[in-house]
């Protein structure tokens, strides 16, 4: 279960590349006020989750990208003009042994 406040983003631009790209893999680019709200850094591994799916993404802190918008690179189930999420990864859960009687 997801808690807390955490603000839609809207796709302004996806990104897809191809096998012999040098720059590959799930990415995410947001403004830096939208990183300060959700507690985000830059290089920071983080969950999108989109309309379809959630997947895993490297974070990118960028000032070109407008406030409420995210630049989204080889995530998959997203596309450009959907609304998004950008969720901290929780490196914690899941690590204690009280759930295993």
């Amino acid at each position: 279960m997801m808690e807390g406040f955490q603000p839609w983003l809207m796709v302004s631009q996806y990104i897809a590349t191809r096998s012999g790209d040098a720059d590959r893999g799930p990415l995410v680019r947001l403004h830096p006020s939208e990183a300060r709200k959700r507690l985000l850094e830059d290089g920071e591994l983080v969950w999108v989750y989109g309309p379809r799916r959630h997947e895993l993404a490297v974070l990118v802190v960028d000032d070109t990208v407008s406030p409420g918008n995210v630049v989204a690179r080889d995530i998959l189930g997203i596309a450009p003009a959907e609304i998004v999420r950008v969720v901290k990864h929780d490196f914690d859960a899941g690590r204690s042994t009280s759930n295993l009687g």
